[in-house]
């Protein structure tokens, strides 16, 4: 067996047992297994939302892209840079307070509680599983890629075996498990894809020698337009690559749930300093390998394989395994991150909400392992027949997911007058737009990104339907306490109001079908 064969097997080795580590704990109730207890600090909560963030499209999809475009696929970069300062700083610390005001364990179920509306719920929760499931199988297409090209394995084996170890630690360990091997992936890629590309700017004399190299192919590589200038004057296309990664983790239920999931507000200023910091180191990188590949790799057939491909014939041995274990690192850190929601949903959104509202929390755990197990396994069947390419897949998915959700969570801590038929038309004109625009081909007629279209009809439901709408009646007393927090004596302070939030609201609902809430009321 090849050295960075054992290398690799050595890292995966190491995934499972910290999934097994957190079996325990994720047993112990539905909150601990869906959020980890809320309990995550600054460093933990920002790697393993940019980690969870970047998915195998920064080591297939954004390279292949640079290699067929040049420097115009910076643009998509540009906004990721400085994604996660957006996220952070729009939504941490108002969704953090307000999730936890209304005992919400779930991305879906507090929108639903917000607006007070199981129709959103409904819709949400069909919108999130259809492309939560489109971003993963990208995903494990993605693994099965980069495993064959380690092991030598046929495409649906390593596929088999890269999923499987995703899927095990997932549905034992829960939400613990995924985050701190999120944390652990997002050290690996940065290690791995800065390694390499410093030994690439050797090899090629820097960025201007490489920059040399590439106008001597073709200067048009080097346009902030595409190569042949297929994007010239086209601001629409260039606004949308921005503002899709620059905000589109604002509506990513897999990435707004690690808001949720933080130790306290405080935890927001030194997570936004912590992704900063991995952000600008890692962002870029894989771009630049893309553009090193125009000049190293010209005859490459397949350009989702930039990244392997460079590691082995430039790069072998013990730097070729800590790259693709890097690659691996981020399809992984993605990959169990939306099994964790797509189970979420499928388990409290679905199951608890319309099925069995009183089952246990034990109940609930299992269930929601099952769904995990099934998304997995769902998943695995249709990555084996290849579905389009990663770089395609992502951007649709990332693009409906963020059309139909930046809009009402933005406004949820925003805006007290928000409402439930706002909201709706928000989620339906945003993801409907984005479908049809990247059906149809719009943008090659209209000039106009696909996301850019779909951030703008959201907005135009939100405002179109608002009107017709009724905000809830408690969100006057609680908005001033979301907008500024509260403070509370530290010897007082034991953090019971997530535990108290649930059973507050069931009371409240007990009193209001019985008799002795009518004779309260009165």
């Amino acid at each position: 067996m090849k050295l960075d064969t054992i290398i690799f097997l050595v890292y995966l080795a190491g995934l499972l047992v910290v999934g097994t580590y957190f079996t325990r704990k994720a047993s112990k109730s539905v909150d601990q297994y869906l959020l980890g207890g809320r309990s995550l600090g600054p460093a933990v909560t920002a790697l393993t939302m940019q980690s969870s963030s970047m998915s195998g499209y920064m080591f297939m999809g954004g390279p292949a892209l640079a290699f067929q475009q040049g420097w115009y696929a910076l643009w998509y970069a540009f906004g990721d840079a400085g994604g996660a300062i957006v996220n952070l700083s729009v939504l941490g610390k108002r969704m953090r307070r307000m999730s936890e005001r209304l005992g919400a364990l779930s991305p879906i179920e507090y929108l639903e509680k917000r607006f007070e509306s199981p129709a959103i719920r409904i819709v949400g929760s069909v919108i999130s599983i259809i492309f939560l499931f489109g971003y993963v199988f990208a995903q494990f297409i993605a693994s099965g890629k980069a495993l064959e090209q380690l092991t030598g394995l046929s495409y649906s084996t390593a596929l088999l075996i890269g999923v499987g170890v995703i899927i095990s630690y997932t549905v034992t360990g829960g939400y613990l498990a995924v985050v701190w091997t999120d944390f652990i992936q997002g050290i690996i890629m940065v290690i791995g894809v800065v390694g390499i590309a410093i030994m690439g700017f050797i090899h090629l004399g820097g960025l201007s020698g490489l920059n040399e190299q590439i106008a001597a192919i073709d200067p048009s590589y080097l346009s902030p337009w595409g190569k042949d200038l297929a994007y010239i004057g086209q601001w629409g296309v260039v606004l949308g690559a921005v503002l899709i990664y620059s905000i589109g983790y604002m509506g990513l239920p897999h990435v707004v749930v690690r808001h949720m999931s933080m130790k306290s507000t405080k935890t927001v200023k030194g997570a936004i300093l912590y992704a900063a910091t991995w952000n600008q180191l890692f962002v870029f990188t894989p771009y630049l390998l893309g553009f090193m590949a125009i000049v190293l790799l010209p005859e490459l057939n397949d350009p989702e394989m930039v990244i392997p491909t460079l590691a082995y014939e430039f790069f072998p041995g013990i730097m070729a395994a800590i790259l693709l274990s890097a690659v691996m690192a981020a399809i992984m850190s993605t990959s169990d991150s939306i099994l964790m929601q797509a189970g979420t949903i499928l388990s409290r959104d679905i199951y608890l909400r319309f099925i069995d509202k009183k089952a246990s929390d034990n109940k609930m755990v299992n269930i929601s392992r099952l769904c995990i197990l099934a998304a997995g396994v769902i998943g695995v069947i249709v990555a084996v027949y290849q579905p389009p390419s990663v770089f395609s897949l992502v951007i649709f998915s990332f693009g409906v997911l963020g059309n139909s959700f930046i809009v009402p969570y933005v406004v949820s801590v925003y805006s007290k007058n928000a409402n439930n038929i706002g909201v709706l038309c928000a989620m339906i004109f945003g993801g409907v737009t984005n479908i049809f625009w990247t059906s149809l081909e719009l943008q090659e007629a209209t000039y106009l990104h696909p996301f850019l279209a779909g951030l703008i009809m959201s907005v135009l439901g939100m405002l179109v339907g608002n009107p017709f709408g009724k905000k809830p009646a408690w969100i006057e007393d609680i908005f001033p306490e979301v907008k500024k927090g509260y403070s509370v004596p530290a010897s007082l302070d034991k953090k019971v109001s997530r535990h108290l939030n649930l059973e507050a609201g069931n009371l409240g609902k007990y009193l209001k079908e019985t008799q002795v809430g009518e004779d309260f009321s009165r």
